[in-house]
């Protein structure tokens, strides 16, 4: 088992550096406006040239971590720079919040209207902040996080749609990304305001949003943590509730929480089997909790995200249970996710296949897509399952 495991960390280090990042380090910098090009092909051309800002975040924090944990390698500090300085200088509104889209040269296009944007540049200054000890970018991040922790309760602000008062709603998506974010930021903030966060975070995923008896993550609760038997609140989403998964394993290291840990595992295992297409492989994106049609016209659609964030949460579960099935899962998923969303004639990822797995786009980044999720997901698993070979020895 342990040459298993080795050849899986020898196989993602191998897939990350030699091909992912290469591919995002030659074809996404902007270098006469700053930032990055997102939208690419399938072989790395650039087809539009608007820049999504919560991308820009995602891509300056990728190329940052990868310098500081990976090697001082001084062309990815430079990829980050592009980004952060682009966050800096052109992203931000009036408020100080951060827009979700602007031009190639930084006019604003689309307004500040949720959050996710601010998450992952203060992702972005933290972590470029850390690998050059910048005062001045660590500034940014703890100011980015007070006013995201400020917005936490009405994150769209004067952009949110829904009528007041007639079916308040909780979304899952700000607690699940606040807890990572928290975890990333510690360096910068009051141990007291960490635990405190983490804390509710901690909460609000895991009895608020958890259904115990089905074994189910919803991604919508009233404002008491309760079910809403409507569209929105019978939406699950298997990719959310995975990936905020890790983050609770996460979580439960930091604390060394073992009933923490044991729930975050097994709630993993839960909503893969019961999101796992058993007709033609893979994971659904949306579903509906009583078997209703789902809202989401895409519902059935195969999501690169999803199965990269289920590949790291079995590994770090196996890692840190040892539970045989979070192996036999992981391999599962990795043998349909490289058979179907590798590209190995361009490389990198494609992110969107069918039901029955065939490419539906055959972009490499856009507006939803860009560098984080396979890099991340690619260097976290590379390191578990370093991790347990070592440990192995």
């Amino acid at each position: 088992m342990n040459t298993v495991i080795e050849g899986y960390a020898l196989y993602y280090k191998e897939i990350l550096l030699n091909e992912v990042v290469p591919f995002w380090e030659n074809n996404s910098p902007d270098w006469e406006f700053g930032g990055y090009f997102t939208c690419l092909d399938r072989q790395g051309k650039v087809y539009d040239t608007d820049k999504f800002i919560w991308l820009q975040g995602r891509e300056a924090w990728t190329f940052a971590m990868l310098y500081e944990k990976v090697e001082s390698n001084s062309k990815w500090l430079e990829m980050a720079k592009l980004g952060v300085e682009f966050l800096r200088d052109k992203a931000r509104s009036p408020t100080g919040d951060f827009y979700f889209s602007t031009t190639r040269s930084g006019v604003p296009l689309v307004q500040p209207y949720n959050v996710f944007s601010d998450c992952f540049a203060a992702l972005a200054f933290n972590q470029y902040g850390i690998a050059t000890n910048s005062e001045e970018y660590l500034q940014l991040a703890k100011e980015t996080f007070e006013q995201i922790l400020a917005r936490q309760l009405n994150p769209k602000g004067i952009y949110e749609k829904a009528v007041p008062g007639s079916r308040p709603l909780r979304n899952f998506a700000l607690p699940m990304i606040l807890s990572n974010l928290c975890l990333e930021l510690q360096n910068l903030l009051d141990p007291r305001l960490v635990s405190d966060t983490l804390d509710a975070c901690v909460k609000v995923v895991m009895k608020d949003f958890l259904d115990q008896e089905r074994g189910l993550i919803f991604e919508n609760r009233t404002l008491q943590g309760e079910f809403s038997d409507s569209f929105e609140g019978r939406l699950l989403n298997p990719g959310h509730g995975i990936e905020a998964m890790w983050f609770m394993m996460d979580i439960a290291s930091r604390h060394k929480d073992h009933k923490l840990l044991e729930q975050a595992k097994e709630m993993t295992l839960s909503i893969l089997s019961k999101s796992w297409d058993d007709r033609f492989g893979g994971i659904f994106s949306f579903l509906d909790s009583e078997g209703y049609p789902p809202q989401q016209l895409e519902w059935d659609q195969k999501l690169w995200w999803v199965h990269l964030e289920s590949m790291v949460a079995l590994m770090k579960a196996y890692e840190l249970t040892g539970d045989s099935r979070c192996l036999d899962w992981f391999e599962k998923v990795h043998r349909y996710a490289w058979a179907h969303f590798h590209d190995t004639e361009y490389g990198e990822w494609f992110g969107y296949l069918n039901r029955r797995g065939e490419v539906l786009l055959n972009l490499k980044g856009g507006k939803w897509k860009g560098c984080f999720h396979l890099p991340r997901a690619l260097f976290q698993i590379w390191k578990s399952a370093e991790r347990i070979s070592i440990r192995s020895e």
